[in-house]
């Protein structure tokens, strides 16, 4: 082996770089097994490179002075460089140049992790922020509720459960000085795809129903609590489950609930 020319073709950069295939690293490693010379010459690379990144930063003034000065100095001289020192500095300028493109490159990396982590961070935050104003909108509703629930003016009218669905019952608080009913359907299951429950107001003598409206989002209200206006001379209360849309009159058949109004 040419000791000489296997020095100068870089090889020996480009492995302490770790930039050789499997291959090629173990043939530099058998190589240099065998010639002291080439361990020493990685040995002398290795300090190259480790004083090279610890002059990574230098102070940019002073370096773009020093530039400046030696290019506009007219005596400065021109070292022409030997064919040895000329390979060795090109294969290790390309060498700094890999180490510090895997550096850019791992920064890029480390950089875009932060940046997608933040998004998460901001992602939770707002969820948060929205599960809470949730909250307080959900926690105000309920204390109003409670409010209205509670004045000694509201009737109370319990709805039971009739022939088709005996466990069932719901609640009706008529708040006749403003013409509206809060309707707890808590009782009631969970209607079949395609029906709807209908709440009629009933007069007795003769019995006529008059229907208050249909509850369509029965599924998606938590408290199942409803809000329904009411300005009729309401005797009872009943529960159908209608067609979607509803119905001009309430399918006995289907009735779920019925409750009166005391005397």
């Amino acid at each position: 082996m040419n000791l000489k020319d296997y020095i100068e073709s870089g090889i020996l950069e480009l492995y302490v770089a770790g930039a050789l295939s499997e291959q090629e690293n173990q043939e530099v490693y058998d190589a240099i097994q065998q010639y002291p010379e080439l361990l020493q010459e990685v040995l002398s690379i290795e300090t190259a490179l480790k004083k090279l990144a610890e002059q990574a930063k230098p102070n940019s003034s002073v370096l773009y002075t020093s530039i400046k000065t030696k290019i506009g100095d007219d005596n400065a001289k021109v070292i022409p460089l030997d064919s040895k020192t000329s390979s060795w500095t090109r294969h290790l300028g390309w060498v700094a140049a890999i180490i510090l493109g895997a550096g850019l490159f791992w920064n890029l990396n480390q950089k875009n992790a932060l940046q997608e982590n933040l998004r998460v961070v901001e992602n939770e935050n707002q969820f948060l922020e929205q599960q809470i104003e949730l909250s307080k909108t959900d926690l105000n509703e309920a204390k109003r509720l409670l409010t209205i629930l509670r004045d000694k003016d509201i009737l109370s009218i319990p709805l039971g459960g009739q022939q088709v669905s005996p466990e069932s019952y719901a609640n009706v608080y008529w708040d006749k000085a403003n013409n509206s009913i809060f309707l707890d359907v808590q009782g009631l299951p969970e209607p079949p795809e395609g029906k709807v429950y209908q709440v009629w107001s009933l007069t007795l003598n003769p019995l006529t129903p008059t229907s208050l409206g249909t509850i369509n989002n029965f599924k998606e209200d938590a408290n199942k609590i409803f809000e329904i206006t009411n300005a009729n001379a309401s005797e009872a209360f009943g529960i159908t489950l209608e067609p979607e849309g509803g119905s001009e009159s309430p399918t006995l058949e289907q009735l779920y609930t019925l409750g009166t109004v005391a005397p």
